[in-house]
C-alpha cells in the first residue's frame, strides 16, 4: 500500500540556530507521509521494523495477525463508548501510521533523515457516518530513542560496577521532538497534542488512589520517578497512571498540557483501545493477566497466571531489531551530522 504523502517534501517549517558573531543557519524541515494500517498492510522500507505493528505483519500469518489485532481494539473501543451503542458496534478505529522525516539543509541534500514513527487515530461513527479526529503517539517509535537506550546508553556502563546516565541524556532527542510538535507541519495535521501511552514499569510500584476518571478510570501514583519519566519529560511531557474500566493494571499516559481537559472522551478511548490491545499481545504477563491489578502493585513479566491472544509476536526478535534501529541511528544520523546536531540543541529554544 503506498503512503500518502502530507504536504509536498519541502515543507516550510524552519528552525534556525545561530551564533553569535558567524551566523550559522540550518534549515530544519519536516515531512509527513500516512500509511493506512489495515490487514493488508506491508511494513515499508522506511517503517521501524521494531514498532509492534510492523513485528505484527511479518510471515505467515500475518494477515489474521492484523485483523485480530484491529479486531480487538475495535471490540474494546465500543465496550468502553458503551453510551447509545446498544450492540456495541457503533464505532470503527481506523488507524494511520504517521512517518516522520527531516531535512536539516536542503541545499546540501541532508534530508529524509528518519525521526520518529507514531500511529494516529481516526473514529468512524456508523450511526452518524461521520469520522471523528482521534489522537497522535499512540505506539511512539522513534530512531534517536533506540539510540540512546540501546547504544548510548549501554556503551556508557559498560565495565562500570554502578549504572548511571551520560550528562546531558535525551536533551537531543527532546529538543527534536519539541520542535516537531510545535511546527506548523504538526499543527497543520494534528489538532491535538500527541498522548504516549506506554506500559507500566516492572521495577517501580504503583497505589490505587480515590480518584476515578470516567473514561481514564482510577488514577495510580508511582513511588519513584524513573528513567523514561526522565527521559520524556526532556520531551516536555508529564505522566499519570490510569487503570481504565475492566482492565486489569495501569497504563502510563505521557502528554502535555492538561490531560483531563484537553482531549476528548471518543479520543481518549481510541487511545486506550489502541495501546492496551498492543500491551495485551507485547506484554500478556502484565495486561492480559487473569488476576486484576490490586490497590499496590508491582508489575511483573515473570507473572505466570495470564492467557495469551491469538496474535503472533515475536518479543525477541524486537529487542533484537532495537539495537540495530539504534545502530542504523548513530550511523545515519547521529555521527555524520554531529556538530550540527550539537550547535542546533545547544542554541535551541522554544
Amino acid at each position: 500500500m503506498e503512503a500518502i504523502l502530507l504536504g509536498d517534501s519541502r515543507i516550510n517549517e524552519k528552525k534556525y540556530m545561530e551564533n553569535t558573531g558567524n551566523t550559522i543557519k540550518s534549515d530544519f524541515a519536516f515531512k509527513l507521509e500516512s500509511t493506512c494500517l489495515d490487514e493488508n498492510y506491508h511494513p515499508s522500507s522506511k517503517t521501524r521494523l521494531t514498532t509492534n505493528f510492523a513485528n505484527l505483519a511479518r510471515g505467515n500469518n500475518r494477515q489474521q495477525n492484523l485483523r485480530n489485532a484491529l479486531n480487538m481494539i475495535n471490540n474494546r473501543f465500543n465496550a468502553l463508548a458503551h453510551s447509545d451503542n446498544p450492540k456495541a458496534d457503533r464505532y470503527l478505529v481506523e488507524l494511520e501510521i504517521i512517518t516522520v522525516t527531516m531535512s536539516i539543509d536542503d541545499k546540501n541534500r541532508i534530508n529524509n533523515l528518519p525521526l520518529i514513527e507514531v500511529l494516529k487515530t481516526n473514529i468512524f461513527d456508523r450511526k452518524t457516518n461521520q469520522r471523528i479526529e482521534g489522537i497522535a503517539g499512540n505506539n511512539f517509535s522513534s530512531y534517536v530513542r533506540d539510540y540512546d537506550f540501546s547504544i548510548l546508553l549501554t556503551e556508557y556502563n559498560k565495565n562500570k560496577p554502578n549504572f548511571s546516565i551520560p550528562e546531558n541524556f535525551g536533551d537531543l532527542h527532546g529538543k527534536l521532538y519539541k520542535c516537531f510538535v510545535n511546527s506548523a507541519t504538526y499543527k497543520e495535521y494534528f489538532k491535538m497534542s500527541p498522548i504516549i501511552c506506554l506500559s507500566v514499569s516492572s521495577n517501580k510500584t504503583y497505589t490505587c488512589t480515590e480518584y476515578q476518571h470516567p473514561v481514564l478510570g482510577f488514577e495510580y501514583l508511582q513511588d519513584q520517578y524513573s528513567l523514561t519519566d526522565e527521559y520524556f519529560s526532556k520531551m516536555g511531557l508529564k505522566v499519570r497512571f490510569f487503570m481504565p474500566p475492566n482492565s486489569v493494571a495501569p497504563m502510563a499516559f505521557y502528554h502535555s498540557g492538561d490531560l483531563l481537559a484537553d482531549y476528548t472522551d471518543l479520543g481518549l478511548i481510541s487511545s486506550i483501545s489502541t495501546m492496551e490491545t498492543f500491551q495485551k499481545i507485547y506484554r500478556p504477563e502484565i495486561y492480559n493477566a487473569n488476576s486484576v491489578a490490586g490497590k499496590i502493585y508491582q508489575p511483573s513479566l515473570k507473572h505466570e497466571d495470564y492467557s495469551l491472544t491469538r496474535v503472533d509476536y515475536d518479543r525477541e526478535e524486537r529487542s533484537r531489531m532495537a539495537i540495530e534501529q539504534g545502530k542504523y541511528a548513530e550511523e545515519h544520523f547521529i555521527t555524520p551530522y554531529k556538530s550540527t546536531l550539537e550547535q542546533w540543541s545547544a542554541n535551541f529554544d522554544l
